[in-house]
């Protein structure tokens, strides 16, 4: 019904300007057509200076009320260090071409006053005037000059990839419809190579594992997770595309560049202000108390009362500025800018994609060998470990078990990748000749328990012998099997029975 009725109000609205069309017709044939004519023209250049007021006032107007939600007015400083360069361009470019708007707009609705159609005037008609030609086209050309190398220059200094050697962090940003993907450089502080025909399911960028560089790279891909940043670290970011055409854009750091697939681009910048930094500065107060930007002191959610304020809530944003899809707007990315000192203890706390998806898989090319890097991060797991080993004051704190001691199944036979832990437990003798240990071999309650206990004979003595081979004293060692005597774990489940079949140290003397 609401339908219906709609519908023939634009009917009536039609008739009515119809009939009004009509009326204007006949009015204009009884007054006569030049006089009619002349009175439109008249109406016509006052009514297009009154709109030029309004219009130039409206310009002003508007650029005063929304310059605080605007980039580099009100509290929107750039969070990089050429930000501050590109707003200076904008701001130049703004002004000479502000000039030209207003200047322009007024002669023309001048023009269109001035010279209305009025009775016996006629048009002065002459072929052109060169000193008026010299003065339109030298003016914007020397303006335009001054732009354009200005433009070249914050294009040189902005667009300048790192030199040789020079200290960055180089991180990679991969659009996919619809999101980022996220690499970051390892300990070794290099991006592994990557190639397309090595795309699947698990490894969505197709990294090369047989490059070492790749095995210690961090991968970030979900919507919700955080892209952290160092303060006043130079970051050169490798932008690319898996699908479509994408564009890396964070806005408060004057940052933006197409993602092309099948043309690596990148950007280098160097953050400004952290996170923490940006905030306050929109949550400034004047002198009085009151907030200086009151529209970042309301909630961030209206109808939650206990929500934070909008400038507390705030984040720097990654975004694609190119229309990809319908999901293009799931493409938000949330960027936390910290010290480097918090950067760094994050980037200690993340697991390499490798380590953690790949590692053991049949998509691992190292499956069944140990990595250099397991090799030094087991060792120093293991250091770490005796360490508090040989401060502790109970004897049940001085007992460390050899994770990574295994034997081939139901016998006392090492296996190969045991002599790495083994040799640690050496080089920490050989440091502490004082230390001396007890060795013990241990069995889940599977089969018959005086097999168990001689199979854990065996195997505490074969981890003896190993240290015995390498040099180790024999009178600083014992070996102890102790079968399903001493368990840890419920020998009722798969886990716990797994948990019981170890090999121990236990420090006797230091």
């Amino acid at each position: 019904m609401t339908g219906l009725i709609a519908v023939l109000c634009i009917v009536l609205i039609g008739l009515v300007i119809v009939q009004i069309g009509k009326v204007t017709e006949l009015a204009t044939k009884i007054r006569g057509e030049e006089d009619a004519q002349e009175e439109t023209n008249e109406w016509n250049a006052k009514f297009s200076m009154a709109f030029l007021v309004f219009f130039l006032i409206g310009c002003v107007v508007s650029a005063v009320y929304y310059a605080p939600s605007m980039l580099g007015y009100g509290p929107h400083l750039p969070a990089s260090e050429h930000g501050a360069g590109l707003d200076y361009l904008f701001n130049l470019t703004l002004f000479f071409t502000g000039i030209v708007f207003v200047i322009t707009h007024i002669y023309l609705f001048w023009f269109s006053y001035k010279y209305r159609g009025r009775k016996n005037r006629k048009a002065l008609y002459f072929v052109h005037d060169t000193k008026l030609e010299i003065i339109w086209t030298a003016i914007p050309a020397i303006v335009m000059t001054f732009l354009v190398v200005g433009g070249l220059d914050a294009w040189n200094e902005v667009m300048a990839d790192v030199g040789e050697n020079e200290d960055h962090i180089e991180i990679e940003a991969t659009g996919v419809q619809f999101f980022w993907t996220m690499r970051y450089p390892g300990p070794d502080g290099a991006l592994g190579t990557k190639y397309f025909k090595n795309i699947t399911p698990t490894n969505s960028l197709g990294m090369d594992f047989n490059d070492e560089k790749c095995l210690d790279d961090v991968v970030s891909s979900g919507a919700g997770e955080v892209i952290k940043l160092p303060i006043g670290k130079k970051v050169r970011v490798r932008i690319t595309s898996r699908d479509v055409l994408h564009n890396f854009d964070i806005p408060h750091f004057r940052v933006k560049m197409d993602a092309v697939p099948g043309l690596p681009t990148h950007f280098v910048f160097t953050p400004s202000l952290t996170t923490e930094q940006y905030r306050e500065n929109l949550g400034v107060l004047n002198k009085d108390g009151s907030p200086k930007y009151p529209e970042w002191h309301e909630l961030s959610d209206p109808t939650d009362p206990d929500s934070k304020k909008r400038y507390e809530d705030f984040y720097y944003e990654l975004a694609c500025a190119e229309l990809c899809g319908k999901g293009h707007y799931s493409m938000r990315r949330i960027i936390d800018v910290v010290s480097v000192e918090e950067w760094e203890e994050w980037m200690a706390g993340q697991n390499s994609f490798y380590m953690s998806t790949i590692r053991g898989t049949d998509e691992d090319p190292h499956k069944g060998k140990l990595l250099d890097v397991e090799i030094k991060q087991r060792k120093r797991d293991f250091n770490t470990t005796v360490q508090k080993a040989l401060a502790a004051t109970e004897l049940a704190d001085k007992i460390i078990r050899l994770d990574y001691v295994n034997f081939e199944t139901g016998s006392a036979r090492l296996t190969d990748l045991s002599k790495y832990e083994l040799n640690n437990l050496f080089d920490f003798m050989n440091k502490n000749p004082n230390v001396t240990v007890e060795v013990s071999g241990h069995t889940d309650s599977t089969g018959d328990p005086d097999s168990n206990l001689t199979l854990s004979d065996s195997r505490a003595k074969a981890v003896y012998d190993f240290l015995l081979n390498k040099g180790a004293s024999a009178d600083r060692m014992t070996a102890v099997g102790y079968g399903i005597t001493q368990p840890i774990g419920d020998n009722a489940t798969e886990e716990g029975r797994k948990e019981n079949r170890r090999t121990e140290f236990k420090i006797l003397t230091q």
